[in-house]
């Protein structure tokens, strides 16, 4: 392949190092299953050695530094999909298509999407048209690649020659990543929330597993429904409900370390569509999550407590206290009561939620 690595403008990375394309770098040395650590960013000795060793299995110069050369072949074999911030123009600068083949291309999207309103063919393959792109795949999924390859013109075939079937496969795979970089239902499978109360801060799990085991003991029936919510899914579950209720437009929504999430779409009504489909997803009702919630830093429990009948639970100081109707932990005062005893406090305004501090 007679690609241009230079085009991509990717720093010279070495011992001492730090960055994010040293991350990336880290990343897929670990993907090539060599001995690098955790990508931290930090181009340190585990990374020098791990460097040198993948530039000797490539039959390349093993000076431990990343340029253009060791670029070249990694970039061949998954480092692209790992790079932070690549534009769709140096991608394509990349790939050998000059302005009139990036105008063939928006044509082209043009005709199969059939998007609206249409991209203006224009040969600058900018943030507009990275939107139709993202777009495109969205509608037409795992067809785009062979439609887009059918609607290319022949002039722009013959240029990029024996080279158009990978520059095709990588231009695709791009487009598939700033699909799902939308926002969307997809986005509710990540960053999971534990139900486990074991993964709860030390101080507050003791305090709820000797308020558990009293409440098993007394014969209630219990089902932990979230525990620890990772700040990412906070994050998505707060904007999605705020972007579905009109409340923050989503342009501007700020951004989060770690999440790699663009909640624009090619059109204002795909990104609300795509919000309100999070919100279904997350089964979100009333005001959005909070982004402070202690469910973040492992000090709150969701559950939900039943039982039957009338019965005895033992408080923190060894008190049996009576706990009749109603049969449900969300309403009954006398079981917060029992509740407070052990540092496990009820929030009066949510039902299933309980925490160190009663918020």
């Amino acid at each position: 392949m007679a690609f241009n690595v230079s085009a991509l403008r990717l720093p010279l990375i070495r011992r001492g190092s730090n960055n994010p394309f040293v991350l990336a770098w880290q990343r897929f040395l670990r993907d090539q299953k060599l001995p690098v650590g955790t990508p931290d960013g930090d181009f340190g000795w585990n990374t020098y050695r791990a460097t040198r060793t993948y530039q000797q299995n490539n039959n390349l110069g093993a000076d431990g530094v990343v340029g253009n050369n060791t670029y070249n072949v990694a970039l061949q074999q998954g480092l692209l999909s790992l790079l932070p911030n690549i534009s769709s123009n140096s991608l394509l600068s990349y790939l050998r298509f000059g302005e009139t083949e990036v105008k063939d291309i928006q044509r082209s999207l043009n005709q199969i999407a059939q998007l609206p309103p249409p991209l203006t063919v224009d040969g600058d393959f900018g943030p507009r048209s990275s939107k139709g792109l993202a777009e495109a795949y969205k509608k037409r999924d795992v067809r785009l690649r062979g439609e887009l390859e059918d609607a290319l013109s022949d002039n722009t075939k013959k240029k990029l020659g024996s080279d158009l079937t990978p520059a095709l496969d990588i231009f695709n795979d791009y487009a598939k990543k700033q699909r799902f970089r939308l926002s969307g239902e997809h986005w509710h499978k990540q960053f999971p929330t534990s139900i486990s109360i074991s993964s709860l801060t030390p101080s507050f799990r003791w305090r709820v597993q000797a308020f558990e085991k009293a409440l098993r003991d007394a014969g209630c029936k219990i089902i932990v429904t979230t525990t620890v919510r990772p700040r990412q899914r906070a994050h998505l579950m707060h904007y999605a409900a705020k972007i579905d209720r009109r409340q923050i437009s989503p342009w501007r929504v700020p951004r989060l370390r770690g999440l790699d999430i663009d909640w624009v779409h090619y059109t204002n009504a795909g990104s609300l569509r795509a919000a309100q489909d999070m919100v279904d997803a997350y089964g979100l009702g009333g005001n959005p999550v909070s982004l402070r919630s202690n469910h973040i830093v492992g000090k709150a429990v969701d559950w939900i407590i039943t039982w039957e009948g009338t019965i005895q639970v033992k408080d923190a100081r060894g008190r049996m206290i009576r706990v009749s109707s109603p049969q449900v932990g969300a309403f009954n005062r006398q079981l917060w009561n029992v509740g407070r005893s052990y540092g496990v406090l009820k929030l009066a305004t949510d039902p299933p939620h309980w925490s160190f501090n009663g918020y």
